[in-house]
């Protein structure tokens, strides 16, 4: 408990699923201010009113916007500034569109579609880290986007969602890279299979009662917003693994043999990232079944 308290935190996506459950997460665990941004005003006022009975003293505000419009992105920071008298201290750049359901192949994915989902969710957490930034470097803060296995993996029918959450990868090594010293960390957590709407209309003919709750998978984030990940930076998370999967990324080492020649010494954190690598794999192999009935689907005319 209280593990942030005194943190004023943004959350997107914060209406239904994961968001929700961070939301009211983030106020148990003692945040003094949480500011949601979703689509669906009627969904974040239930949530607000959920948060006012988890804790009282929690200052609670609801954005309705649409992340795919630039416009909407710069009033939700605004309000939220605002609102927090210019202090952030914690941005989970969480909301994802989908795209068309079922999701169609690439060959034949509307082009509106496409740009709607790279916006949503790519383009805005770029924008919503960049707008954020003047208020989290005075004190530092944690910035924590959402990723996928799709963006580890390409899998066939992922579409503009898997392309999104490649480029949410990269992006954040590469805020990563270039706030060094800064104060602000940026980590990326793999939430892995949840029971969602999103996700239930995503794989429409899978068991949803085989995924996790949402409400199962928030500690790593609460982890990442505190002070207690004040020295964890650049991690990729898995939140359903067991240490939550972080792979360390260390750099090679040279160690002088004999005769002065250096021979290269393989880490224990790249040891441990070649065994994720491996998890990927595996993982792949899961869905053979799928990829195999999906790929007759694909054909190209002369």
């Amino acid at each position: 408990m209280n593990k942030l308290q005194g943190k004023y935190a943004l959350i997107t996506g914060g209406s239904q699923g994961l968001g929700r459950q961070l939301a009211m997460g983030f106020a148990e665990e003692g945040a003094a201010g949480v500011s949601i941004i979703a689509r669906r005003l009627e969904y974040l006022d239930e949530v607000r009113s959920r948060i006012k009975e988890i804790n009282p003293d929690t200052d609670a505000l609801v954005i309705g916007a649409d992340l795919s419009k630039q416009e909407d992105i710069e009033r939700a920071i605004a309000m939220t500034l605002h609102q927090f008298n210019g202090r952030l201290d914690v941005l989970v750049n969480n909301a994802s569109a989908i795209g068309p359901s079922p999701m169609p192949y690439l060959l034949d994915y509307p082009l509106e579609d496409f740009h709607y989902v790279i916006n949503t969710n790519l383009v805005a957490p770029f924008l919503l880290i960049k707008k954020a930034l003047p208020a989290m470097v005075e004190k530092g803060g944690s910035i924590i986007n959402v990723t996928s296995d799709a963006g580890a993996i390409g899998y066939p029918g992922w579409g503009a969602y898997g392309i999104s959450k490649f480029g949410i990868e990269g992006m954040s090594q590469t805020w990563t890279a270039e706030l060094e010293g800064s104060g602000i960390r940026v980590n990326y957590v793999d939430p892995g299979n949840m029971n969602t709407a999103m996700h239930r209309a995503a794989e429409p003919d899978e068991d949803p009662s085989l995924w996790a709750d949402p409400a199962k998978v928030t500690g790593v984030f609460i982890h990442l917003a505190s002070d207690d990940s004040k020295n964890v930076n650049g991690k990729r998370f898995r939140a359903q693994e067991e240490g939550w999967g972080v792979i360390i990324r260390r750099r090679r080492r040279k160690r002088r043999g004999a005769g002065g020649k250096g021979r290269t010494i393989i880490t224990k954190g790249e040891e441990e990232r070649k065994n994720k690598e491996e998890d990927f794999i595996r993982h792949d192999r899961f869905r053979a079944k799928q990829r195999q009935e999906e790929g007759d689907k694909l054909s190209i005319s002369p």
